[in-house]
């Protein structure tokens, strides 16, 4: 493998087995994503992209292939192994926001160092600078119901930053907002794939947004279709 390549997907294959039937979600998978790309994941529902994503992250193990992250080969790692990985070198951001309601947006963001161990004031300091990334070191002390949609997915990006990642993993990160929001949100994304070279992965139905990343990956039936780098690079 390459230096820079971060993630190395290879002749991935996931099958759901229910007993009485089959669904092979990847068929045979090739993919590799270069440090500081972002790159968005599309194709029509049911085509495999949010199961690609959680196959690359470790958040669910594949039937056959191999997926290394960081050079290291995630279907060796164990459940532990996999969950220190994800809360050390990895962010998530969903279409649900997944905020707690109780707590401020200073405390949703310092929560995963707070639970990995980390002292309250340094991680306070950290949740400051990741919400003054995403211009919302001013709200640090709302609590989710008195900030919008777009306001809620960017108290989420910092939390997804708080601990410095070298991959952000994106499902359908704009699913919940109008079309200024999700635009403001994904030049976020864009910004730091830029200037904090984080490697990002968006899935995405939408195209317009979709074609805000460095490189589409259009998926069909469980396998890359086509690759293309959108028209503004």
């Amino acid at each position: 493998m390459t230096e820079n390549v971060v993630i190395d997907a290879k002749e991935v294959v996931k099958v759901y087995d229910t007993g009485a039937v089959k669904v092979e979600a990847l068929r045979g998978l090739n993919l590799s994503v270069a440090e500081g790309e972002m790159v968005s994941i599309m194709g029509p529902s049911g085509c495999g992209k949010t199961t690609l994503l959680n196959c690359l992250s470790g958040l669910d193990d594949i039937t056959s292939g191999k997926v290394f992250v960081e050079s290291k080969d995630i279907s060796k790692m164990s459940d532990n192994e996999k969950t220190d990985h994800r809360a050390q070198r990895m962010g998530f951001i969903f279409q649900a926001f997944n905020l707690l309601p109780v707590l401020t947006a200073a405390e949703n963001v310092e929560l995963p160092l707070i639970v990995g161990g980390t002292g309250q004031k340094e991680a306070r300091a950290k949740a400051i600078e990741a919400l003054r990334l995403v211009d919302m070191e001013n709200w640090m002390d709302h609590k989710p119901s008195e900030l919008s949609g777009g306001q809620q997915q960017r108290v989420t990006i910092a939390r997804s930053l708080v601990n410095d990642p070298a991959i952000i993993w994106a499902d359908e990160p704009t699913g919940n907002l109008d079309t200024e929001n999700s635009k403001q949100v994904m030049e976020i994304l864009c910004r730091l794939s830029r200037e904090k070279k984080k490697t990002i992965l968006v899935v995405t139905h939408d195209s317009t947004i979709g074609n805000m990343a460095n490189r589409v990956i259009m998926m069909r039936n469980g396998i890359v279709e086509k690759t293309y780098t959108p028209a503004v690079h």
